[in-house]
């Protein structure tokens, strides 16, 4: 029989996880999404707009099972992964449909590459402007500052997520533009399994091979040239 304190101690540090990934996790995924209809709006595709996706409420974003796995697997402490309703875009709306849909798809992870510094910065500027000795029992200020790590964290991740060239991952809409177009409309239509690929290499560990060392090392780097490191 597990003990009642320790079912405590985990039930207590997996709510702590949660609502340390909470908000840079959800802010990070609606703004990927926004970007993508904002982008798509400045390319001449009105979709998103009519359709109310560039806003900020949360609401309209939100699909059901991409919050949940990003609930459970925020409880987890492992890795971090959930989704939100795609924004919809109609390329036919596009002057130059290739090369738009291109700068739509790179909006999404250079947004969580911008937040992850805004991050890093905020991050620095409160251990510069709070020192730690003077905060260190502070629950707000140690609270803040392992939200303002887990906004580096994972928003470098959902970057270099979205990266991979996986049909539909963003990646792939960026691959696709420097291939033929046979090659390409070929390629995309691997879009159908994308899911299922995912969730093998998820769950084989071989997603986490690949984007441990690209988000370590960014998340690295960033901290050590604000001097945190």
């Amino acid at each position: 029989m597990v003990p009642a304190s320790m079912l405590n101690f985990d039930l207590t540090h997996a709510l702590n996880l949660l609502a340390v990934a909470a908000v840079p996790a959800l802010l990070g995924i609606i703004l990927h999404e926004v970007a993508h209809g904002w982008v798509a709006a400045r390319c001449g595709d009105p979709t998103a707009r009519m359709l109310g996706r560039l806003t900020l409420n949360p609401l309209p974003h939100i699909d059901p099972v991409g919050l949940l796995v990003f609930g459970l697997t925020s409880l987890t402490g492992s890795f971090v992964f959930g989704w939100a309703k795609p924004v919809p875009v109609n390329p036919r709306y596009f002057r130059k449909p290739a090369r738009d849909m291109m700068l739509v798809a790179l909006a999404g992870p250079m947004t969580n590459f911008l937040l992850a510094g805004l991050c890093g910065l905020l991050l620095w500027l409160t251990l510069t402007l709070l020192p730690p000795l003077q905060w260190q029992h502070s629950t707000g200020y140690i609270f803040a500052l392992k939200t303002l790590q887990a906004g580096v964290i994972i928003n470098f991740g959902l970057a270099w997520l979205n990266l991979l060239p996986i049909p539909p991952l963003d990646g792939s809409k960026v691959v696709a533009y420097f291939l033929p177009m046979k090659a390409a409309l070929r390629y995309l239509s691997v879009e159908r399994y994308g899911f299922v690929i995912l969730l093998a290499l998820l769950f084989t560990g071989l997603l986490g091979q690949v984007l441990g060392p690209l988000v370590s090392g960014s998340a690295v780097g960033l901290l050590s040239l604000l001097g945190i490191l």
